[in-house]
Parts: C-alpha cells; sequence; structure tokens
C-alpha cells in the first residue's frame, strides 16, 4: 500500500538522496540537565534519554553537550560513563554551572518544569563539538569509569561529520552560543530529527519554525501540534488536503488535525510529521499518507522521558525503513514501558 514503508529523500543530501544517507551513526546535541524531584535527583535532558536508548538499542551515538567546573559535572560525566554513552562530546566549562531542573507533577500526573538558567550547556562551543563529532573515539574519554554498556555506544564514529544523523531540540537554542552550535552541525548532518519539545518561554516562535526549516523528521505531540498551526496561522479549512488514512488512522487521528499536519509537513518538506497523543498512541503524517497505533496501556510510574524512548525507537526502526504501523508501534511499547518505570534511562528489556 502506498505511504506503508518509511521512505523519503534528505534535504542535506545532493538531488535529494537514499533516506538513510547517514543514519547508522548520531549525534544528540542539547542540555544535560539534573532532575530536581521532590524526592531525588536524576541526571536527564531529552539529548541524553534519546541517546542512551539508541546506545541499548546498538547503535552509535555521541552526545554533544557541555557542563560546569562544579561537582554535577563530574557527576554528570560519571552517569554517562555508566549508561554507556562516550564522553568525548562533553565540553566543561569553566564558569557556568551544570544544568538544573526543578520537575513538579500536575494532579494530571504530567511534568512541570523550572529550567535554571543560565547553565554550561546553553555555552556549547561549535568548533568543539564538530571536532568531537569528527574525531570519533581516538581520545580517552574524560572522567574514566567503566560503561554500564560497554561495546554498545562505544564504537567509532568516523569520517567527515557528514554522514552522521542529528538528533536536536529547541530547549538548547534559547541561547545564541549553543544555538549556533545546533545549526553548524545540522549543515554538517545526513539527516536531522527535530523534536520540537516546548518548554515555554525559551522555546519561542522564531526558533521553532527555524528549526522546522531544518529538519528531516520531526515530533510533536497534540498540544504542540495544534501550538504549531496558530504559529502558522493555518486554518484548518485552508490546510492541504488529507491523503488517505491507513490503518487505524481513522479512529485516532481528528480529520482537522489531519489537515493541520499535512500542511505542515507540506510547508516545511518534511520526511515525516509524528505525532504523539499521550496514552491513546501515535499517528505519522508522511506525503502519501497518515498511519497511526493505538497505545500500550500501562501503569505510569512518571511520564518523564518516555517521548525521548519513544523518539529513539521510532529513529531506529525508521532506519531500518520498516512499515509505519510497525515504527509506530514499536515507539510506542518502548514509550509506555518507560512512562511506567521510575526515571527516564531504566534497565530495558531486551524484547523491546
Amino acid at each position: 500500500m502506498v505511504g506503508n514503508m518509511a521512505t523519503g529523500s534528505c534535504k542535506a543530501c545532493p538531488g535529494g538522496g537514499a533516506v538513510f544517507c547517514g543514519a547508522d551513526k548520531f549525534v544528540a546535541i542539547g542540555e544535560v540537565v539534573w532532575d530536581i524531584f521532590p524526592d531525588r535527583q536524576v541526571l536527564g535532558g531529552a539529548p541524553i534519554n534519546v541517546a542512551y536508548h539508541l546506545a541499548v538499542l546498538g547503535l552509535p551515538v555521541r552526545v554533544i553537550t557541555r557542563v560546569g567546573s562544579d561537582t554535577l559535572g563530574d557527576l554528570t560525566l560519571a552517569r554517562l560513563a555508566e549508561l554507556g554513552l562516550p564522553l568525548t562530546g562533553v565540553q566543561r566549562d569553566p564558569e557556568l554551572p551544570t544544568g538544573q531542573v526543578r520537575v513538579e507533577f500536575g494532579a494530571d500526573g504530567e511534568p512541570g518544569y523550572d529550567i535554571v538558567a543560565p547553565a554550561a550547556w546553553d555555552n556549547i562551543d561549535p568548533e568543539q563539538a564538530l571536532r568531537a563529532v569528527r574525531d570519533g573515539e581516538r581520545q580517552a574519554p574524560p572522567g574514566g569509569g567503566e560503561p554500564r554498556r560497554a561495546g554498545l555506544a562505544q564504537r567509532e564514529i568516523d569520517g567527515d561529520g557528514e554522514d552522521f544523523g542529528l538528533i536536536f531540540g529547541t530547549l538548547a537554542q534559547r541561547d545564541p552560543r549553543s544555538r549556533q552550535a545546533v545549526r553548524r552541525l545540522a549543515a554538517a548532518a545526513g539527516r536531522r530529527y527535530y523534536d520540537v519539545n516546548l518548554r515555554p518561554p525559551s522555546t519561542t516562535r522564531e526558533l521553532v519554525l527555524e528549526s522546522l526549516a531544518l529538519a528531516d523528521v520531526v515530533k510533536v505531540n497534540g498540544e504542540e501540534l495544534g501550538q504549531l498551526a496558530a504559529w502558522l496561522e493555518l486554518p484548518a479549512a485552508a490546510a492541504a488536503g488529507a491523503a488517505a488514512a491507513g490503518e487505524g488512522a481513522q479512529s485516532l487521528v481528528d480529520p482537522q488535525r489531519e489537515q493541520m499536519a499535512a500542511a505542515i509537513r507540506e510547508r516545511y518538506q518534511l520526511e515525516a510529521l509524528v505525532v504523539t497523543e499521550g496514552a491513546a498512541g501515535a499517528w505519522v503524517r508522511t506525503a502519501a499518507q497518515t498511519w497511526a497505533a493505538a497505545g500500550e496501556p500501562v501503569p505510569v510510574a512518571d511520564t518523564v522521558g518516555a517521548g525521548d524512548a519513544f523518539f529513539a525507537a521510532l529513529i531506529v526502526a525508521y532506519q531500518q525503513k520498516l512499515p509505519w504501523p510497525e515504527i509506530l508501534g514499536r515507539a510506542n511499547r518502548r514509550g509506555a514501558y518507560v512512562a511506567g518505570q521510575a526515571g527516564a534511562t531504566p534497565e530495558m528489556p531486551a524484547a523491546l
């Protein structure tokens, strides 16, 4: 059936190019923070969470971020090594502190975030970032320590820096310094995966729309889809017409919202616009079709990191050129499992 397989062409490749021109190697750039809960503190940040799941799923991945020359910075290096993530892309700032986010949960169980600013990850140096991507694993990782899953992420990422998939978000671009690093890597990447992940007031309309123009594959949640449509002044009646709906789409996707997604995908020439709908599931709009998959029921422990786990599983399945219903199903299962665990980087069963 038309639209079933994950297909498309990459904006960065001359004349289009193969879908997976660089998707066997990944770089996740952005914030690294300590999530401060009422009863504990946990290392987090969307790029770290996505990189962890990619590594567990067997893909070579580099993290590009920046920590302070403080105790939390030391703890960050130790924790990243424990998670099996390479440290050569982690910069240290002599003045700014390691990032922190105060997390509180509302009555609906959804987390709220107070993101401390400024932080070291606001000052990611673009030249250091590019060198880290190009140098691969030739350097000894700072901080030492044996990774918990040695061999998964500790593979070389060699080459000239143009054969990797870039994973990025909006928050890390709130400061012009780190924004430049993100844009420089985006220009060098073979494919760009963008998680909108709105965190007002830091994630402005300007930043989001500029990032959409850089991206190939985009993930939003249901509320973010509506916000994008409002920012773009897209009345549903004027949106691009919906193509045929694939398996499961009719029961999950509102036709008006599908038209919004179609218009956004068309405007930015995205390979795919993926929309998560919490426990209900997720759907995707491609050039040809809309596909959807119902959510996986699970007793929720906390939802922090569930979307990042979803995104990582989606990226892996997309790289494998699986049919969209299977891509979404795998992503839903991984996201649901993490939502049922405490923390964003739990031990993961091999079956996922």
